[in-house]
């Protein structure tokens, strides 16, 4: 049972608010103020505490401080009586999961407590390097996934999670399909290591870097001497997976030569290496991932159907990270504890104002592109928070960035920059053009100067006031 502590001196308060969470499944413990609250937090062990802002002896600040550097992983949500949003997102910075106003709403605050057990739950198993859902595996089973992999709490992510818990113990072949950069691979590295094959070979293969001469070999293997440059002889990636699983990434760009003896490996069963005539039997999971609409792909003429169908005995789409909200905010601590362990920095958060960002911008290179974006923005920032100069302008802009979905596939969407005049009236005509490149100009040198407005008007040969003007007219601040 998930346990609360209620830190309130308002003792009527306290009380409705237990009985209220005791009729709801949770099992409770109350305070009524600060020095009370951190014993009962120094003899258990709790999920989630909820404390009111102003005690009798300190205040939420102190509280928050003091059980964030004893118990970090314990989630916190302030109860106030005073709306103010300055304090709001001081004390989120500081830690809290979330604050709510009085008078207090039963439906409001359990769908607070029940999300911030949720987040808690989640950064609790990140920490363990694996993660797993909140559901009761079968017979005490522990679900274990790829320590790339990050599981988050939105709707499209638990629906994840649900598909491969759902496939992995099966021997299926599986199409893992969606954008550029949203973890397919990570997402195979599960479904391997929650298959009865976890303890043999999971290999990935990169089919969009094979040339037409080499894919052969590096899919089948080849004997010594069975063609100009085999020195010695070489096991194919087949073999290395057999009794495994082998997985392809950007299978869409194999030749329609390979993909018929793929065909014929699949079908069979057995492998030949090039030059022998001796046969070995695999045992081998087929995973394969494709940023591409294969089926396009199938009526152009560029992918056999058959190879298709082969492969599609089970299909799991990754969703966006745009589509995965507040997962965003979790994946972005998640990646700045790595970038801190890997710099030696002490990074601990980021800015409303980043965090604002990171909701807004459209992520068209998804998981990827946020953890390169993090990593840059811990080398960059000076002290423990990263703020806006620490990100990239594109990010920092994204009011005047605007993206639209590119044609010819369902899965990847393409950026195209916009001042706010040209948005409004999108005809190409010349005062357009002209009004284009010069805000480009502007937010180029701009980033070479670091955003040093008077450095910035010198070079551009404009004063200072003018600047600002041309700033303000593209929502550049």
């Amino acid at each position: 049972m998930k346990k609360i502590l209620i830190i309130d001196d308002e003792v009527n308060v306290g009380l409705l608010l237990s009985k209220f969470l005791t009729r709801n499944g949770f099992e409770v413990d109350t305070a009524a103020n600060g020095s009370s609250g951190m014993e009962c937090l120094k003899n258990n062990a709790y999920s989630l505490v909820l404390c009111d802002f102003r005690l009798e002896d300190t205040d939420g600040r102190e509280m928050l401080k003091n059980i964030k550097l004893l118990y970090p992983n314990t989630g916190v949500i302030i109860i106030t009586g005073y709306s103010d949003i300055k304090m709001a997102v001081e004390l989120i910075k500081m830690g809290a999961y979330d604050y709510i106003t009085k008078p207090l709403y039963p439906d409001e605050i359990l769908t607070t407590i029940s999300k911030a057990i949720e987040t808690q739950y989640a950064l609790l198993e990140m920490d363990n390097d694996y993660t797993s859902t909140n559901k009761p595996q079968k017979e005490g089973k522990k679900q274990v996934f790829s320590g790339e992999f990050v599981a988050g709490t939105s709707r499209a992510s638990k629906e994840l999670l649900r598909q491969i818990e759902l496939v992995a113990p099966t021997n299926y072949s599986v199409i893992i399909l969606g954008e550029s950069g949203t973890g397919k691979e990570s997402v195979a590295k599960s479904i391997h290591l929650n298959s009865p094959r976890a303890n043999q070979p999971f290999i990935a293969m990169d089919c969009g870097s094979l040339t037409k001469e080499l894919a052969a070999s590096e899919f089948f293997g080849h004997e010594k001497g069975s063609f100009t440059g085999a020195f010695a002889t070489k096991i194919g990636h087949f073999e290395m997976a057999n009794g495994g699983t082998l997985f392809l990434d950007e299978v869409g760009n194999l030749s329609y030569e390979i993909q018929a003896a793929l065909l014929r490996t699949v079908q069979e069963r057995k492998v030949k290496r090039i030059g022998s005539t001796k046969e070995i039997d695999l045992d081998v999971r087929i995973i394969i991932a494709t940023n591409e609409n294969l089926q396009e792909g199938i009526s152009k003429g560029r992918f056999r159907e058959d190879l298709y169908h082969r492969f599609n005995e089970f299909s799991i789409y990754m969703p966006p990270l745009r589509d995965r909200g507040n997962d965003i905010v979790m994946l972005a601590g998640h990646f700045l504890k790595i970038a801190n362990q890997e710099l030696d920095r002490n990074v601990t958060t980021f800015s409303a104002e980043v965090y604002e960002c990171f909701m807004n911008y459209r992520w068209p290179g998804n998981i990827r592109e946020l953890k390169n974006v993090v990593r840059r923005a811990a080398l960059l920032t000076e002290g423990t928070e990263v703020g806006l100069k620490s990100l990239p302008l594109e990010i920092s802009n994204y009011r005047v960035v605007a993206y639209e979905t590119s044609a010819g596939n369902g899965y990847s969407s393409a950026p195209v920059a916009a001042a706010a005049e040209v948005k409004e009236n999108p005809r190409h005509d010349l005062k357009n053009a002209a009004l284009g490149a010069e805000h480009e100009t502007i937010l180029k040198v701009l980033r070479e100067v670091n955003f040093n407005k008077t450095k910035a008007a010198e070079i551009l040969n404009i004063d200072r006031k003018t600047l600002y003007n041309k700033m303000k007219a593209i929502n550049l601040k």
